[in-house]
């Protein structure tokens, strides 16, 4: 079907892309073999978007183990997925339900959550403009709607999850679908007219009306989702024992061993953080992972294949 066949494209593109590292896995850490870092492009994969986010954060777990990190940000959430499952990466910042791909597959295992005044959770929404004369999801019924990446968490799973509770389809009852890619790319559509309702994060919204790509008294929310556990840093369950618990440790204390200053301690949308739980529980992410039981295949192909329609 469409969407196996995607999978198998993304596949041989991720290892292409990781030729060169591919016949050492893992790495170890040294300069000559750093650990290699691959994060979902979430707002977008640009250098200086969650790139930027990240860097100081990892530079702060160099400082504290002396391990080396190579960062790069995936062409989309299925190639961190993947290039992780393929033992081509060490550790990988991924959302919620890319992490429980990974792991329902024995590639990943948990390493760390962002937390921020007690809280290690955010939200997916539906938005709309502010004059759109919609009240609830139901009235979304024959209208336009924009998402982001097919394995993003909160620009497409618990939207489409929504939907459905809601007794909408979104293949059957949309009259146009667009998968966008990326959470801005999504607003992106909402802002310039093409869709009626955009999906995206609230974390994403917010750094776009921060750095004035929107204006916020343009838009509403016409739903939100149930808090979601923040995207979790994740590694590969390749690496040695001891190196895991060397990460461990040091993510544990990064925002109390002096290597970073507290304003760059970053997380999900460039939003500042606390400190990062290593000892986040696992189950948080079973709602996740029933999500994506929800939304398979059958679901996903109808959506690609009204997307395709266009």
């Amino acid at each position: 079907m469409i969407w196996n066949l995607l999978r198998r494209l993304l596949v041989a593109f991720t290892a292409l892309a990781f030729i060169p590292s591919a016949f050492a896995t893992p790495n170890d850490g040294s300069t000559q073999r750093p650990l290699r870092v691959m994060l979902i492009p979430a707002d977008g994969g640009t250098a200086t978007g969650t790139l930027a986010d990240f860097k100081p954060l990892f530079d702060a777990i160099t400082a504290d183990t002396g391990l080396h990190f190579s960062l790069r940000v995936g062409s989309s959430y299925s190639a961190v997925v993947e290039a992780m499952k393929g033992g081509l990466i060490d550790v990988a910042w991924f959302g919620p339900v890319a992490y429980v791909q990974a792991r329902k597959a024995g590639a990943a295992e948990l390493l760390a959550v962002s937390v921020r005044d007690g809280e290690s959770s955010y939200y997916a929404g539906i938005f709309v403009r502010a004059n759109a004369p919609f009240k609830t999801l139901a009235d979304l019924g024959a209208k336009r709607m924009s998402f982001g990446d097919i394995n993003s968490t909160s620009s497409f799973s618990y939207q489409v999850a929504m939907l459905l509770e809601a007794g909408l389809d979104p293949a059957r009852d949309l009259s146009e679908l667009r998968i966008t890619g990326s959470h801005a790319a999504s607003l992106a559509a909402l802002s310039s007219g093409l869709v009626d309702a955009a999906c995206l994060s609230f974390n994403s919204y917010l750094r776009a009306v921060d750095a004035g790509s929107v204006h916020a008294e343009d838009y509403r929310v016409l739903a939100r989702s149930e808090a979601i556990p923040n995207p979790p840093l994740a590694m590969s369950t390749a690496l040695p024992v001891a190196i895991k618990q060397k990460l461990k440790t040091a993510f544990a204390r990064v925002h109390q061993a002096g290597h970073i200053a507290a304003a760059s301690l970053r997380g999900y949308g460039n939003s500042p953080v606390d400190r990062y739980d290593a000892a986040f529980p696992e189950a948080a992410f079973d709602k996740p992972a029933q999500m994506l039981e929800r939304i398979g295949d059958p679901q996903l192909g109808a959506i690609l294949r009204k997307a395709g329609q266009r």
